[in-house]
């Protein structure tokens, strides 16, 4: 392999910059890059600043570029900045649009009527600018690597502009990291549509349509009909979303879009490529129950500082305050988004009527702890606090923080994963690194990387009723295991800590099926 060759990454977070993350994006586009690094090939990422990305110390402007949108000619800064990793090349582009929500909000909540609405305008625009740069600059890459509907713009300049007709030398591979999010906007019509946004481009129109709604532009869509290789971040995913989403069964699937993942895949353009993590981290010592009780403890007082009103705040406050100096029996734990897809079987009611996670604390009771820290909807933030305000044995952490995610893994007994689908998942990673067993659902990344009985604790089933009702039931499963097993208990423990899921293997994979497969 050519020790230069160059791969682009053009996504909406970076987890190698310090205000980049929202969710899992990040950590992928923060990690990919340095084991591509590591297999010899030369990474960059790009992304827009947010109004604060590029003032991050040590940036340095290193260009500017002129691109048109909404029929005008638009100046855009480009910064380099340093990231994680030496080795990567991390690069963000100020423009006013891309401060629209606020200085630092990456994803914009726009009014159901209008979904994506100020999201597309942002990145459409971000796409035509990066495009610009790329077709401007001396050496093209060998591979421009797009992740998610915000990097799927780039395919109408590659595939359609005259003005860009270099980059149809490069390879474009596009990741779906969640194929339920695809940024569907008015082909015309609208201040938020492709008409508007760039008259002067002739595009084919069967291309970038979307298939529900025809007079619709879908940039996911465009990217599965125009990329050179697709791919989706775990191999039972990629099987997933060629079959139709059904809702009565709660199964998800392709969204819509299982026709055109079904023709990619008969084309040999998908493939699953399983996410990894970094194993080289190691495990703090001063690690106790003492210590993140304290840590709680503070990360609530700051929350409350920012939000003193907030009820989740003064329920965790008051609930910590109360919690016994020694460590429960078993500490059950979650990390993670309170969304539809990671947290409906947490809130799902069972034959019974009561909610999973109630039903799962109801058989906890004084013999455990259950910490839940996450945020999101607030249909699911409120589920789950009626719950934490009804029961003695939950403390809810409405919000994120680091401090506290690593201290869970870490001093957790069982980790609490039911998505209702899950492209990959790193929580249950991080888990298992730690020595966490899991309980998650058999879909997607989690089943590419539980083993039920052996690793940890998978449940499945036919309908929302009763994958509620097993993930109660799996949950029961190894706490029991755990009082009548030690020994069983730490062989789980064991083989879940001993799991690879190494990122030099998906940056290999990625090389080999992505990158340097012949074109067709």
């Amino acid at each position: 392999m050519n020790s230069a060759q160059k791969v682009v990454f053009i996504a909406a977070e970076n987890g190698a910059l310090p205000g980049g993350k929202v969710g899992g994006v990040a950590d992928v586009v923060r990690d990919l890059p340095a084991a591509l690094a590591e297999q010899g090939w030369t990474p960059m990422v790009v992304t827009p600043a947010y109004g604060i990305l590029h003032k991050l110390p040590g940036s340095k402007q290193i260009a500017t570029v002129s691109t048109k949108f909404n029929d005008d000619e638009h100046k855009v800064g480009i910064w380099q900045v340093p990231g994680s990793f030496d080795a990567v090349v991390n690069v963000v582009f100020d423009h006013d649009l891309f401060r629209a929500n606020g200085v630092g909000v990456i994803y914009a909540g726009d009014e159901p009527e209008r979904p994506y609405a100020t999201d597309a305008n942002k990145f459409a625009f971000f796409c035509s600018a990066v495009a610009t740069w790329l077709q401007q600059s001396e050496d093209l890459p060998d591979v421009v690597h797009l992740h998610d509907w915000h990097a799927a713009f780039y395919c109408l300049f590659e595939k359609f502009s005259d003005e860009h007709r270099r980059l149809r030398d490069v390879r474009t591979v596009f990741t779906i990291h969640n194929v339920s999010y695809q940024g569907i906007r008015p082909l015309q019509g609208d201040k938020s549509s492709l008409q508007n946004w760039f008259p002067e481009l002739q595009y084919d129109e069967e291309s970038v349509r979307d298939i529900v709604y025809p007079e619709c532009i879908n940039p996911m869509a465009t990217a599965i009909r125009l990329a050179d290789r697709i791919s989706t971040v775990s191999p039972t995913y990629a099987l997933e979303i060629g079959t139709a989403s059904n809702p009565d069964t709660g199964f998800v699937g392709g969204e819509g879009l299982e026709s055109l993942l079904v023709a990619a895949t008969k084309e040999g353009r998908l493939t699953g490529v399983l996410n990894g993590c970094y194993y080289d981290c190691p495990i703090s010592s001063q690690l106790d129950w003492k210590a993140l009780l304290a840590a709680m403890k503070q990360q609530v007082s700051e929350w409350r500082v920012r939000d003193p009103s907030s009820n989740a705040h003064i329920i965790a406050e008051q609930r910590l305050g109360s919690l016994p100096r020694r460590k429960p029996k078993h500490l059950l734990v979650s990390v993670g988004r309170l969304v539809a897809q990671k947290a409906t079987l947490f809130v799902a009611p069972l034959a019974n009527g009561r909610a999973a996670l109630q039903q799962i604390a109801d058989d906890l009771g004084d013999s455990g702890l259950l910490i839940v820290l996450g945020s999101g909807e607030s249909k699911y933030e409120d589920a789950v606090l009626e719950i934490a305000e009804n029961a003695d044995n939950v403390v809810f952490l409405k919000g994120y923080s680091e401090n506290l995610a690593d201290p869970l893994y870490e001093l957790g007994d069982l980790f609490l994963m039911p998505s209702s689908f899950e492209p990959c998942g790193i929580s249950q990673l991080l888990a298992m690194r730690a020595g966490l067993p899991c309980v998650v659902h058999g879909v997607g990344g989690l089943l590419d990387t539980v083993e039920d009985g052996v690793s940890g604790f998978v449940f499945s089933g036919e309908n929302l009723t009763s994958q509620a009702s097993e993930f109660v039931a799996a949950t029961a499963r190894a706490l029991r295991l755990r009082d009548s097993d030690p020994d069983g208990w730490q062989n789980i423990c064991d083989n879940a800590s001993r799991q690879r899921f190494d990122w030099s293997s998906s940056a290999r994979k990625t090389i080999q099926v992505l990158y340097e497969a012949k074109h067709d």
